[in-house]
């Protein structure tokens, strides 16, 4: 290994190259160098060898012994690194890698993950779960899943669906909710970190500020919603969120009315860069996984409404 230390990994590939195609010119052409390039690179390899690989005959130049008998070695070596090369490249290749805030992973994009690969069976998903907002032209992130307003500088961002807002709470808890104003008496479940407060919500039903019974506070919206199925009072959750318990029975939603908050989800890609088959099938893939959560919770928040008691009355 220290040999090998000692000699320059371009004087071999110079070397290499020059005696497959038997003349500097082709040598150069592949190696993307000058002739005279070459011919120095060899001349510092032979230096560092302290033997002779090729002598000249004419215009060509012919191995030496030495030369023809560390030739097949070197073929071998640069091959194989060509392949661990290649071996990259496949893998970078078939490797979508997403950056996602934790809540929207967690809840809503790996539960999902199975489905995705069952279609696509050649590409493998790595997810960079942060809240950070991850440089897509400097880093080796294809996309990213990102809730927000939009109108971010430097990349390509395509709306998937809005962002809206609706109480939900655990079925006996619900019991006790008849009206809006009935949820300014249970326990509000506060996620401190979430921008959003309630303020949009009671304003929406016009209900007065401030008048709320907090409860228990996280600064998690996962840790949120625990609570909530949990018993533990109201939560104001959104639709990723929430759909797969609404689904299971665990949460219920008191109302049907959805508050929009100004915010959406985004598909996200570096300004300029041309979009691999793998990112394009994953943009078909989830454009369709967000529109499909966006009607099924519509659809869950009005089958509520509708096998709500009778002296309920809608908002």
């Amino acid at each position: 290994m220290n040999t090998l230390n000692r000699i320059s990994l371009n004087g071999l590939r110079a070397i290499e190259s020059v005696a497959r195609h038997g003349a500097l010119g082709p040598a150069s052409d592949e190696l993307g160098v000058t002739p005279g390039a070459i011919s120095q690179q060899i001349i510092k390899a032979e230096r560092q060898l302290d033997r002779r690989v090729f002598r000249r005959d004419g215009r060509r130049l012919v191995l030496t012994e030495f030369g023809a008998a560390i030739l097949p070695h070197l073929d071998d070596g640069f091959r194989q690194l060509a392949r661990a090369a290649a071996m990259a490249q496949e893998r970078s290749d078939c490797t979508l890698t997403i950056s996602v805030a934790p809540v929207l992973a967690s809840k809503w994009l790996v539960p999902r993950l199975g489905e995705f690969a069952a279609r696509h069976p050649d590409i493998r998903i790595r997810l960079d779960a942060s809240v950070e907002l991850v440089d897509l032209a400097g880093s080796d992130v294809d996309l990213a899943l990102r809730v927000g307003p939009g109108g971010w500088p430097d990349v390509e961002a395509e709306r998937l669906i809005g962002q809206e807002i609706f109480p939900v709470c655990a079925p006996a808890l619900a019991a006790r909710i008849e009206r809006p104003a009935d949820v300014l008496e249970v326990p509000a479940v506060v996620d401190v970190n979430w921008l959003i407060g309630w303020d949009i919500w009671r304003d929406a039903m016009a209900l007065p500020k401030n008048a709320m019974n907090i409860g228990n506070s996280f600064t998690d919206a996962s840790l949120c919603l625990d609570a909530a199925i949990a018993g533990q009072g109201v939560m104001l959750a959104w639709q990723t969120l929430a759909e797969y318990a609404l689904s299971k029975g665990t949460l219920v939603a008191p109302f049907r009315e959805q508050v929009a908050t100004g915010n959406a989800y985004w598909l996200v890609t570096a300004k300029g860069r041309r979009r691999q088959d793998k990112v394009e099938k994953f943009h078909r893939w989830v454009r369709a996984e967000f529109a499909g959560t966006e009607a099924n919770v519509r659809e869950l928040l009005e089958r509520r409404a509708a096998a709500a008691p009778a002296g309920r009355q809608p908002i």
